[in-house]
């Protein structure tokens, strides 16, 4: 009897369980989907906006990289590292976190100083746990994607910053999406920003600059190295929904197959205390017993 109590108090947990791991792997794959579309778009006009440079680019005196100078004796860098503010994502956010601090761990060894920043909760107390703490903490939207405001904001400051030779480099640490459950920590360099190179044919007809090229060069580069961290955290985005769905697929696959699983455990075990009963009842009675010895 104790069995059959056991047995179908589980199933009953189990049961109460499934309906939340549905929904949930629901909620993450269309969370899942809508990332995509979102990183799709903003890639499609991340290179729209590219073409734009080969009109300009021959009007602006662009300046050879190796020939930014400092008066500074250490050099500086910004790392960004991107996690999430939800959990029930796997070592999501331990992946990106251990990425990030061997990273800076290289940078300190070539007397790079380094300034930590964090998006994501989860990752900063990961970090602070680690002896890492974060100089500065951003927290993400847990309802909506990451937005191009934050990301506008964060480059409009450190390239404010880099023109003033506060820092040199901005590294974005993040995770990258690989597939359904399957990502890899990669470093992005936000800034300088890393133009594509633009095509070397002649336009016709020449386009017609009516502003000052330089002043549209500029506004292109700091639009595009907002739209490229903007990629990069949606891609992080596309990364975490589709680890999610993983494991709430395999989380509800699961509950599906033990709730079969005790079900015919208990279909077995209420067999069992049938038959026990009607044999004690028929002891009672008489009916079966010892056979009498010779």
């Amino acid at each position: 009897m104790a069995d059959l109590e056991r047995i179908q108090s589980r199933l009953e947990n189990i049961r109460s369980v499934e309906p939340i791991l549905s929904a949930l792997r629901t909620i993450s794959l269309g969370s899942w989907q809508t990332a995509q579309k979102r990183r799709y778009a903003v890639h499609e006009y991340a290179r729209r906006l590219m073409d734009i440079l080969p009109a300009v680019a021959p009007h602006v005196p662009v300046p050879r990289q190796g020939q930014r100078t400092t008066t500074r004796e250490a050099a500086a860098s910004v790392v960004l590292v991107v996690g999430s503010e939800r959990g029930l994502c796997g070592r999501f956010n331990r992946v990106v976190v251990d990425h990030g601090i061997s990273h800076m761990e290289r940078l300190t060894e070539r007397s790079i100083r380094c300034e930590l920043v964090v998006l994501g909760t989860r990752v900063s107390r990961i970090m602070e746990r680690l002896g890492h703490p974060a100089d500065y903490t951003g927290r993400l939207s847990i309802t909506t994607l990451p937005s191009f405001e934050i990301a506008q904001r964060f480059t409009e400051q450190w390239l404010r910053r880099y023109e003033r030779y506060d820092i040199d480099t901005v590294d974005v640490v993040h995770n990258t999406y690989r597939g359904i459950g399957q990502y890899d920590p990669v470093i992005a360099q936000l800034i300088p920003p890393q133009l594509p190179p633009g095509s070397s044919a002649e336009l016709w007809p020449p386009p017609i600059i009516e502003t000052d090229p330089l002043s549209l060069y500029l506004q292109v580069v700091r639009q595009w190295a907002a739209i490229t961290l903007h990629e990069l955290l949606l891609n992080a985005a596309v990364a975490e929904h589709a680890a999610r769905y993983q494991l709430m697929e395999g989380a509800s696959q699961n509950a599906n197959r033990l709730i079969g699983e005790l079900t015919l455990l208990l279909h077995r075990a209420r067999q069992e205390a049938i038959t026990r009963e009607m044999q004690e009842l028929a002891a009672g009675a008489g009916l079966i017993g010892p056979r009498n010895k010779r």
